[in-house]
């Protein structure tokens, strides 16, 4: 139990926390106000250095005074488009993850303009934009840059197709969308590499996991209240859904709803398995046309004895049920045969 609250600790090292931020249209018409005081200066003291060069009769004199406020004003007009560089702008449903010299800074969540410290950098691993290397092997790893606002609406992931084995080891097709969204900026940030890629991987591991548990289908041997990925489809979604949301609780995201968008066996038993459901549809087919044929040929002789007919003995009724069946069971158009002497 310790080793697992160390763990968790370490893992969970960042609590979410509102960042430090000012009013950006307050900031703005202060850093607008500097500017065009360091303008004022700028011009000013350029006239101050212009007459007092011109009162001394030097060209080369250079007032204390107009120096002062030239110096003055370049540094306000420079300190005040340093200072731009501080405002933020964030629309509805997206957050921005603030770092201070690789420090946690805090997190903005609340859509508007806002003014923080000109040295806090956004950092966002998972941005649609991020660059990714391939490697060798195929492996996918995280090259950085890419758009700094982490999105906190619902997406969604379309998890490609992928070949896994059932319960009974048969190789079948699944497909998965899961719908998702970031719920802690800060473990998505901190705790993955890039939750993205980390949610794909994931989602792959959990189909496997949960379709290895159940077969594809039911065989006629077997218990007709077992759940399988093809007739309990919304359980084993229900079932995906809680496996995934424990994979990817560490990285801060929640699991909505997966979905099975795609189910079936695997090109190299898929025509072996549609035979076997060919011949099951047959087999039913015929035991329905069997027992059809039986009740009829029952009703024809219940009902030839009641009207009193014929008075069949039993060799000519077993011949009669014979003949019904024939007629009543082929695939075919039966062909009459007239019989014009005795049987006997």
């Amino acid at each position: 139990m310790e080793n697992n609250e160390k763990t968790e600790r370490t893992v969970n090292r960042y609590t979410e926390k509102a960042a430090k931020a000012y009013s950006g249209f307050a900031m703005l018409l202060v850093l607008l106000l500097v500017i065009a005081a360091g303008i004022a200066l700028l011009v000013v003291g350029i006239v101050e250095l212009v007459g007092y060069a011109n009162e001394m009769g030097d060209e080369e004199a250079v007032s204390a005074l107009g120096m002062a406020m030239l110096l003055g004003g370049i540094l306000a007009i420079v300190a005040g488009a340093l200072l731009c560089a501080g405002f933020k702008v964030l629309n509805p449903n997206e957050a921005l993850v603030l770092t201070l010299f690789g420090k946690y800074y805090g997190t903005l969540k609340k859509d508007g303009f806002y003014w923080t410290n000109i040295f806090c950098s956004g950092i966002n691993p998972g941005s649609e934009r991020a660059g990714f290397s391939m490697g060798a092997n195929g492996s996918v790893s995280y090259a950085g840059g890419g758009g700094k606002k982490i999105s906190l609406k619902t997406m969604t992931l379309n998890n490609e197709k992928q070949t896994v084995n059932d319960e009974r080891g048969n190789p079948i097709i699944i497909g998965t969308i899961v719908i998702w969204r970031i719920v802690d900026t800060t473990k998505a940030v901190f705790n993955v590499q890039n939750y993205r890629t980390f949610l794909s991987t994931q989602c792959d591991s959990a189909t496997r996991n949960i379709a290895r548990m159940y077969p594809y289908d039911l065989f006629d041997e077997d218990d007709q209240n077992e759940k399988t990925l093809r007739g309990s489809s919304q359980e084993i979604a229900a079932m995906m859904t809680k496996d995934l949301q424990e994979r990817v609780a560490m990285a801060g995201l929640e699991i909505l709803e997966v979905r099975i968008t795609h189910l079936s066996y695997a090109p190299e038993i898929a025509a072996a398995m549609l035979q076997r459901q060919q011949a099951e549809a047959i087999v039913a087919a015929r035991k329905k046309i069997v027992e059809g044929a039986v009740g009829m040929v029952e009703m024809a002789l219940d009902q030839l004895n009641a009207d009193q007919v014929v008075d069949l003995d039993d060799e000519r009724k077993a011949a009669m049920v014979s003949n019904l069946l024939v007629v009543l069971c082929g695939s075919k158009d039966a062909q009459p045969v007239v019989n014009s002497g005795s049987i006997y």
